[in-house]
């Protein structure tokens, strides 16, 4: 026998649930702003909430110094970086229906690495913006490949992932071979870029990455229905009326482009745009309205707290960032996979 719901009783149902998730994003929020209030605090040298408001308020000293000029940049660019890798993760599963889709397994930080080397290694003398503006072309070109591939073969999810794949390794090869042939300076300046750092923040890179970044969100929010549907299949999503391919297709253009401007100033930082989509989603659901903000949410605050720790745990050394989420995304990930529902994805 079926029973049937009235649809005021759907409706009613359909509105908590709509509430629940926003307080799960306000809970999300919350939390990221006790990192950033933890993150301005907390350091070589302690600074007391009293000082943090006032050297907000631009009164000139020390504490004004360390906010402005070294722990906002920071918080700002850390905050950038988790929400790119997080939202262009949630993104990468999405069009590719697939767990463990990530801007890592697609290539694009691979991609982006290889150029960081390059123009290490081609860049000496022709300014700063060479390393950063080579990872985004060469993320750029990586995701060129990708689409290029998988036009051949109607752009299924499967195509792309293994393509993406392959130009991993064929980019990892290729920076291998560039360590190899290069000076020990240069090599200590490539691996430094590998590990991760937050230290060469500065406001002009933030507005950089903020560009790469935020718009594209924008526009992936529009697509927040368009996401839902596709995540039933092609089949379900063509019936529809939706344009898979073109909706594939830019979906990987975004997310090259969210990895670049994430990653080309301050290094590989790996595990953000795995984990954190898949933290959001066992939270909140895979309603892409509120999955993809709440993805963002959780990458951030993931990052600052990782930055947390990677200037406290061993002072006055700071550990590179990369290390530290890699560190905490390994058990994060487990843990996970171990609460994970039975109808998680």
């Amino acid at each position: 026998m079926t029973c049937y719901l009235p649809t005021g009783s759907m409706d009613a149902l359909y509105q908590r649930l709509n509430q629940r998730k926003l307080c799960g994003l306000l809970l999300l929020a919350f939390l990221l702003l006790c990192a950033v209030g933890i993150n301005l605090s907390v350091g070589s040298i302690s600074l007391s909430l009293d000082q943090i408001l006032r050297a907000l308020r631009g009164e000139p000293g020390l504490a004004g110094d360390i906010v402005w000029q070294l722990r906002l940049p920071r918080i700002a660019m850390g905050f950038l970086i988790g929400w790119g890798l997080a939202v262009a993760g949630t993104m990468a599963q999405a069009v590719l229906k697939n767990p463990l889709a990530s801007p890592y397994t697609l290539g694009m930080a691979a991609g982006a690495g290889f150029g960081a080397v390059l123009g290490i290694l081609l860049g000496q003398g022709i300014g700063q913006w060479i390393v950063p503006g080579s990872a985004l072309a060469f993320s750029l070109i990586t995701a060129g490949v990708m689409l290029s591939v998988s036009k051949l073969k109607n752009s299924t999810p499967e195509t792309l992932i293994l393509s993406g794949v392959a130009v991993m390794f064929l980019f990892s090869a290729l920076t291998s071979f560039l360590q190899y042939v290069s000076s020990l300076e240069e090599l200590h300046e490539i691996v430094f870029w590998f590990f991760g750092s937050l230290s060469k923040a500065g406001w002009s890179q933030i507005g950089i990455s903020a560009a790469m970044i935020l718009p594209p969100f924008v526009l992936l929010m529009s697509w927040a229905w368009d996401l839902n549907i596709l995540m039933a299949g092609d089949e379900s999503a063509l019936a529809l009326g939706m344009n898979v391919h073109r909706i594939r297709t830019a979906g990987i253009a975004i997310i090259a482009l969210m990895t670049a401007g994430s990653i080309c100033f301050t290094g590989s930082i790996g595990f953000i745009g795995l984990v954190a989509p898949h933290g959001a989603r066992l939270m909140l659901g895979s309603d892409h309205r509120y999955l993809l903000p709440a993805s963002g949410l959780v990458g951030a605050t993931l990052l600052l707290f990782a930055d947390i720790i990677s200037r406290t745990i061993w002072q006055p050394q700071v550990i590179p960032i990369g290390i530290v989420t890699s560190f905490l995304g390994v058990p994060f990930f487990m843990f996970l996979l171990m609460r994970r529902h039975k109808e998680y994805w």
